[in-house]
């Protein structure tokens, strides 16, 4: 079998697996004692706060653009996708007509552009975050939760009527954050921490962006964020972008050492 090698191979080969993605062929090599490749220090360590509207703020304030991949694809895979639901569903691959495959191997290759150019993108941020900072801290995500579905609201007043929950906006935000692809990431930081000797820190998540990150203040209220992008604390005043006081705290609640804000 012929094959592309993009890298060479280290440490000891475990298991091959091959897969396949639309009308491409992998080979995937899973190793072990893979040699770690430590970076030089860099006397630097940061908090990070995932976000949608950013993929990343770091807690020295850099924003991270969120890309949004999928819905930049969204109208040429509904396309492909109202051409293909014009076929029988439920009929086998090899009974498919040429242009039903044709239409299928399309939705398919939108779908795994997408997968590609996400993984790109998650590696290319990861690896900038472990060759600047020697200590990286992120919330723990429970992004399975984040993404349910809002529970239907009954009106104790009339029965078999429901009331609104929101469910359109969340399902708005539900696709976001699966778009942004927190939980790939997070899993390729690690990896690369890993090899690389630096140190991630999960931390609890709650209240991270309504906390006054100020050590002479600390008062947390839902109302310190009036804003999207906006904190201004109640209690002292002290303004600056929301999810950079979330990266902050983030790194706060990590033990970090962050400059004074």
């Amino acid at each position: 079998m012929r094959v592309h090698q993009h890298r060479p191979v280290k440490g000891r080969v475990k298991m091959v697996s091959v897969k396949r993605e639309g009308g491409r062929w992998f080979l995937v090599l899973a190793c072990d004692q893979v040699p770690a490749q430590p970076l030089e220090p860099t006397g630097r360590v940061a908090g990070i706060d995932m976000g949608v509207a950013s993929f990343l703020t770091t807690s020295e304030g850099e924003h991270v653009d969120n890309p949004r991949f999928l819905a930049r694809s969204a109208h040429k895979l509904a396309l492909a996708q109202r051409n293909l639901s014009a076929f029988p569903q439920r009929v086998k691959a090899h009974k498919r007509t040429r242009k039903h495959r044709a239409a299928q191997a399309r939705v398919n290759s939108f779908h795994a552009k997408v997968r590609r150019q996400r993984l790109d993108h998650h590696h290319k941020v990861a690896l900038d975050l472990i060759r600047s900072f020697e200590a990286i801290a992120h919330e723990r995500l429970n992004i399975a939760g984040m993404t349910r579905k809002p529970a239907p609201k009954t009106d104790p007043e009339q029965r078999g009527v429901f009331l609104a929950n929101n469910a359109a906006a969340k399902a708005g935000l539900n696709k976001s954050i699966q778009d942004a692809g927190w939980g790939v990431f997070l899993g390729i930081l690690a990896h690369k921490a890993e090899s690389a000797g630096r140190e991630l820190i999960p931390v609890d998540a709650r209240n991270t962006s309504r906390t006054c990150p100020r050590q002479s203040c600390g008062h947390t209220s839902a109302n310190n964020r009036p804003a999207q992008e906006k904190f201004r604390c109640l209690q002292c005043g002290y303004t600056e972008h929301a999810d950079r006081v979330g990266a902050v705290n983030v790194g706060i609640r990590a033990g970090l050492v962050l400059p004074v804000l």
